[in-house]
């Protein structure tokens, strides 16, 4: 049974620093210690935080969960204001149930999440700051990139769970007795792979906080109360519902959980039986044959690689975006023999409270460890510049591009006033001499509707 006070020892032998990257992490009270570059590594909730900067990605997740929670206030505040409007006795029921439901989604959530420290809300300045300032943490990975993920798992009933863990158990086959969950998200399926398979330790590994500490609750045997808010709802009391989730039962012993980045995994070499990739090589900027390189390290020889997901890679840049054969003639040079291969169709993302939803065909492959991948897998390394706080940050052509499209937003923008007309703002930039007067009115309109149109789309 996973619990806040689940001993240290449950991962020992495993751990290794996710900064230097070499030397194995001690027990130290209630955090980790690197015995090599000293580096000390807390516990969220009881669950290890092994990043390998933890304090910044720590203060970039709050940062991420405070917005979060006023985006929940906003919807039920705008939900307020139409209601005042609505006229329709449908419409204000609708309404009202969105302004309950995110109103009180804002308090479950900031509950949810009180073991990352107090969330800064309330703000003005906190949405502009988090879209003008970069993060260490990968851009498509938001608190609730894959919320749904949580009532799929936990509350939607058991046909697309049935069917994943039919298709990743017969592909892991013999009982592993360490299988490792390369984002594992809300845990259903390593949850439900620990107990078919029996096994001694399971690890499920994941970046987000919100996924994690609701799992950690759930495989405890408590119930966790959010709300799912349907993209197509089925009925009208299907808007905004208020589900209790649970698991079936509290989670057998040495089911672990790790808060940590996958490529960046904290584990020493050759520490696991399996590595299972559910849904991951789809969604993480990665290349692929990187990605098989760091399931190689992570395995022991004759340990099992089991992918599972669509192979849709992420990528603009036509290399990358590799077929199937050519995925699997990646996953052979790295190392691996291929043993089995299926496709399949299931249903993926099916709320029963919503007609937005689709059938999904999935790749599952296994393939066991003959041998070290031909190169050692890396991450990719900062400039020296980032690396070093001290150091001149260079003005590349990039960073000149950026500065001056932000320089004549920002002049543009602040000529914004609720008084200047279309025409007040194309004149002043012309004799700002930002823009040729030929191109101005077109350039200053188009910039107006983008935001104009992202702004709805935000509010809506």
């Amino acid at each position: 049974m996973v619990t806040a006070s689940t001993p240290l020892s449950g991962l020992a032998g495993l751990l290794q620093c996710p900064r230097c990257r070499r030397a194995p992490l001690r027990a130290d009270g209630e955090r980790y210690a690197c015995r090599g570059c000293g580096q000390h590594y807390p516990r969220i909730g009881g669950i290890p935080w092994l990043f390998a900067d933890p304090d910044a990605v720590l203060g970039e997740w709050r940062n991420r969960c405070s917005r979060y929670v006023e985006e929940c206030r906003a919807a039920a505040a705008r939900a307020g204001e139409d209601l005042a409007l609505a006229g329709r006795a449908a419409t204000r029921s609708r309404l009202e149930r969105l302004a309950a439901g995110f109103a009180e989604q804002a308090q479950l959530v900031t509950v949810l999440l009180a073991p990352l420290g107090p969330l800064v809300t309330g703000t003005p300045l906190a949405a502009a700051t988090q879209q003008a300032f970069a993060t260490r943490l990968p851009l498509t990975q938001d608190l609730h990139s894959y919320y749904v993920n949580v009532h799929r798992d936990w509350a939607w009933g058991e046909e697309e769970n049935a069917r994943s863990l039919e298709l990743v158990a017969g592909a892991l086959g013999a009982r592993r007795e360490r299988l490792l969950v390369l984002g594992a998200g809300a845990c259903r399926l390593a949850y439900d792979l620990h107990v078919a398979q029996a096994a001694a330790t399971t690890v499920a590994l994941d970046i987000n906080p919100l996924l994690l500490l609701a799992a950690q609750r759930l495989l405890r045997g408590e119930p966790v109360v959010l709300y799912e808010f349907p993209i197509a709802p089925r009925a009208a009391g299907d808007v905004a519902l208020r589900r209790e989730l649970r698991a079936p039962a509290a989670a057998a012993p040495g089911l672990e959980l790790v808060f940590a980045d996958a490529w960046r995994a904290p584990f020493a070499p050759q520490s696991f039986d399996a590595v299972l990739t559910p849904w991951l090589v789809d969604i993480v900027e990665l290349d692929f044959e990187a990605i098989a390189a760091h399931v190689n390290r992570l395995l022991a020889p004759g340990g099992r690689w089991v992918n599972f997901g669509s192979l849709a890679f992420p990528w603009r840049r036509p290399a990358l975006q590799h077929g199937r054969d050519e995925a699997l003639a990646i996953v052979a040079e790295n190392g691996f023999a291929v043993r089995a291969v299926e496709e399949a169709t299931l249903p993926y993302m099916r709320s029963p409270a919503s007609r937005h939803a689709r059938l999904e065909t999935v790749v599952v492959f296994a393939a066991d460890k003959a041998r070290r991948a031909p190169r050692e897998p890396g991450v990719p390394a900062p400039p020296p510049w980032l690396a070093d706080p001290r150091s001149p940050v260079p003005r590349s052509a990039a960073l000149a591009l950026a500065a001056d499209a932000a320089r004549i937003q920002a002049v543009l923008l602040a000529l914004v006033d609720g008084q200047r007309s279309l025409d007040d703002l194309v004149r002043i930039v012309v004799e700002q001499g930002l823009l040729p007067a030929d191109a101005a009115a077109s350039a200053v309109r188009g910039l107006l509707e983008r935001m104009h149109a992202a702004g709805e789309r935000a509010a809506g």
